[in-house]
């Protein structure tokens, strides 16, 4: 890594006077940081990673609004390539493995002295050096040979699998240890990825297959190989763990090229198979996708997003801001469920938002909510506790802090405010 590259990071915590002596005494660039924001709850740091993407974000584990890990989870959907650091004052492991999976790199107890933060910082910097030399790796791993990718391969790549040949083919995989058992039974989905060079060309090498699997390990089992100048990846797990994960890998896959190489990088998903058999229609899927992706929308492309024509554009973006229309006073609406009741991936359905309507989906969903709550408060005596349900928030606090930042008063100020005018223009 360069030694000037600084990690970005963001700050959140709900104690004032702690946030601000950690953001201003801390001396970050000396322990290879540049502070780029901070927050004071789980909303505003949430907003301020998807503006900023940050490499790391040090947060309090309970805040006002969205817990840590809360935030946390959120932020693995948005920016999986964000580390993440609790600072905390309550000493309980159970609690904080609730989080482990969501990219924790870090956790501290309160009361920290400013001289402890600073060697964890130190440590931090280091986990990450190590996270960046590992995914930029020059050499894939080649101490033994990879039995379960030779088997995989001919699968993959030709097409002479029968049907009639998966009961062999399990045997085999569970000889070369792709299969545990004879009750493991997982779904598989092939991935096609390819680094891009800065003229938008094809330039993808043999290391990069060491990359890819090691971000793919965090989430589901899987082999990669390298062919016609492409990695491709066979992805194992359960139908709810692809549900969960496959489009936080593929997401994170682009981030990190694109942050720790500089590259830009493509991506083609296939739809999921049951079977071994069905390995090399799954990889005709993901060089469809592959194909038909021009990086206007996002760098990960499904196969499952091709078809039907709805399922692309501005078309879809309008699709989906009316669906929201429809649903945001669901309290847990989310982007994961809006591509759901579209049929689309969270991944596709984001890129289109941003690339068509200009904002992201949580800046959409906040501001559609306060507008439907700046008419019930306009056109209703309902109690701002009634308001504030009606339009997606359970906690009354919450609603009237996203309120007042967006409309500039609170719900009860904007009421007394609305009633005086209209008593004026009574008289």
């Amino acid at each position: 890594m360069a030694a000037k590259t600084l990690y970005t990071v963001i700050v959140a915590d709900d104690e004032d006077e702690l946030r601000e002596a950690v953001c201003t005494m801390i001396p970050w660039e000396d322990y290879g940081f540049r502070l780029v924001g901070n927050a004071s709850n789980g909303l505003d740091a949430l907003q301020l990673v998807e503006k900023h993407e940050p490499d790391l974000l040090l947060t309090d584990i309970r805040m006002p609004f969205i817990s840590g890990i809360e935030l946390a989870r959120q932020v693995r959907e948005v920016r999986p390539a964000t580390n993440i650091a609790f600072l905390s004052g309550y000493d309980s492991f159970e609690y904080a493995k609730q989080a482990i999976q969501y990219n924790i790199i870090s956790y501290m107890l309160k009361p920290l002295t400013m001289e402890g933060l600073a060697a964890e910082l130190r440590n931090i910097r280091q986990k990450i050096d190590d996270q960046f030399a590992l995914f930029r790796q020059a050499v894939p791993e080649m101490e033994r040979p990879d039995h379960r990718a030779a088997m995989l391969m001919p699968l993959v790549l030709d097409e002479y699998a029968e049907p009639e040949e998966e009961a062999r083919l399990e045997e085999y995989g569970r000889q070369c240890g792709l299969l545990r058992d004879k009750d493991d039974r997982p779904c598989y989905t092939v991935m096609v990825s390819a680094l891009l060079s800065q003229e938008g060309d094809e330039g993808t090498t043999p290391s990069f297959v060491a990359s890819v699997d090691t971000l793919a390990a965090k989430y589901l089992r899987g082999v990669s190989f390298f062919a016609f100048g492409k990695v491709i990846t066979v992805l194992m797990g359960n139908r709810s763990d692809f549900e969960e994960y496959l489009h936080i890998l593929a997401d994170e896959i682009p981030q990190m090229t694109q942050r720790v190489l500089g590259r830009g990088c493509r991506i083609g998903v296939s739809r999921l198979t049951n079977t071994l058999t069905g390995l090399h229609g799954a990889y005709r899927e993901a060089m469809e996708a592959f194909r038909q992706s021009d990086g206007s929308e996002g760098s990960a492309q499904f196969v499952s997003d091709l078809e039907p024509a709805v399922k692309g554009g501005s078309l879809l973006c309008k699709r989906a801001l009316d669906t929201l229309d429809q649903h945001y006073m669901d309290a847990d609406l989310s982007l994961v469920s809006l591509s759901s009741m579209l049929d689309v991936s969270p991944n596709h359905l984001s890129a289109c938002i941003k690339k068509y309507a200009g904002e992201t989906f949580i800046n959409i969903l906040i501001r559609k909510r306060m507008e439907a709550a700046r008419e019930l408060l306009s056109d209703s005596a309902l109690k701002i506790q009634d308001i504030s349900q009606r339009c997606g928030y359970t906690d009354q606090h919450y609603f009237s802090y996203c309120f007042k930042k967006y409309c500039g008063e609170s719900p009860n100020a904007m009421r007394r405010r609305l009633e005086q005018a209209r008593a004026g223009d009574n008289r």
